[in-house]
């Protein structure tokens, strides 16, 4: 008897550590060799000096996150590009697609993403990927759905859109079995700067079509960013979003602390986070996006908890599914 007590004492013991631990906010970002990752831990460093346990988990992109953020439970926060937030906004024809729309919001804008193209050697820009083969990143991610818009906006076709994650396509490249890779993050890219060298004879590519370019904002990837680049690239980017769901109890106070977190202590993050945090600027304005209530009331900016909770969950993503639908798969 008193060695059955001493076991469910220590079970019990076990449990209440386990809850002490567990994370009072979860995010989740993207690759773990991408900068959503990297952005990932470092507020995770900057709460953990704080006593808050911020749980960050790494996934295939944009387009699973700002499903995630919509149903998965212990996720609070997400980091999306802004032009899948702006597909979701306007596609009208899926209710569960609508109600996604609806309850997302943002917390604060982030950073420009360039798109990353990488190819062989004597590709010399992005309407030379006529007839090639192409990796468009692995389907629930950002980098996958700026692929399939650039070749809808320019009607550039390649022979093949291969649809596979950025390391499996980095070895195909190496390999020759394909001829360029897109990969949509904010440089310095990990992958690159740790896996591609002067010797592997890939070049990153320019994208600078007018159909593009006037839909995406054009950008640079600085010489000397990656060690095997050989001048300044011009490419276009995408704006990262730190965004949430309308949560109206607890999870609205959890939120809006951490933003608070994070604009209080921006200049700790530049200091000892990813280079890319030097060009964050929470008061960007974004285009049809306005901020959280909830972050609102705790940045000092007003606004109060007006709507009800969350939606029931979706089985699929229909995030993805609707991609698929007006993209013509």
């Amino acid at each position: 008897m008193r060695h059955a007590l001493g076991l469910v004492l220590a079970l019990a013991m076990s449990l209440l550590a386990g809850a002490a631990h567990a994370a009072d906010l979860g995010i989740i970002t993207g690759s773990e060799k991408g900068t959503y990752y990297q952005f990932g831990l470092n507020i995770q460093a900057l709460a953990k000096s704080r006593n808050v346990q911020v749980a960050v988990y790494p996934s295939r992109g944009s387009i699973e996150n700002i499903h995630a953020v919509y149903q998965r439970p212990g996720v609070q926060l997400g980091i999306v590009q802004s032009d899948v937030l702006a597909f979701v906004s306007r596609v009208q024809t899926d209710p569960t697609l609508k109600r996604i729309a609806r309850k997302t919001k943002m917390v604060f804008p982030l950073y420009n993403e360039e798109v990353h193209l990488l190819g062989r050697a004597g590709i010399a820009s992005f309407d030379d990927l006529a007839d090639r083969r192409v990796a468009i990143g692995r389907e629930g991610s950002g980098t996958y759905l700026t692929a399939r818009l650039l070749f809808n906006l320019s009607e550039v076709q390649p022979r093949e859109m291969v649809p596979i994650d950025t390391d499996e396509a980095l070895a195909e490249l190496k390999a020759g079995r394909i001829d360029a890779m897109f990969y949509v993050a904010g440089h310095p890219v990990r992958l690159f700067t740790e896996h591609v060298t002067p010797t592997d004879g890939l070049a990153l590519i320019p994208i600078t079509n007018k159909s593009v370019t006037e839909f995406y904002p054009t950008a640079d990837i600085p010489e000397g960013t990656y060690r095997f680049q050989t001048g300044a690239v011009q490419t276009v980017a995408v704006k990262s979003v730190l965004v949430s769901f309308d949560f109206r109890r607890r999870d609205c106070e959890t939120v809006g602390k951490a933003a608070k977190m994070v604009a209080d202590n921006l200049a700790w993050l530049t200091k000892n986070g990813h280079p890319k945090w030097k060009s964050v600027d929470l008061e960007y304005p974004l285009r049809g996006w306005e901020q959280y209530d909830c972050v609102r009331k705790y940045l000092g900016k007003g606004g109060e908890p007006q709507r009800p909770g969350r939606a029931a969950a979706a089985a699929s993503n229909p995030v993805m599914d609707a991609i698929k639908q007006v993209l013509g798969d």
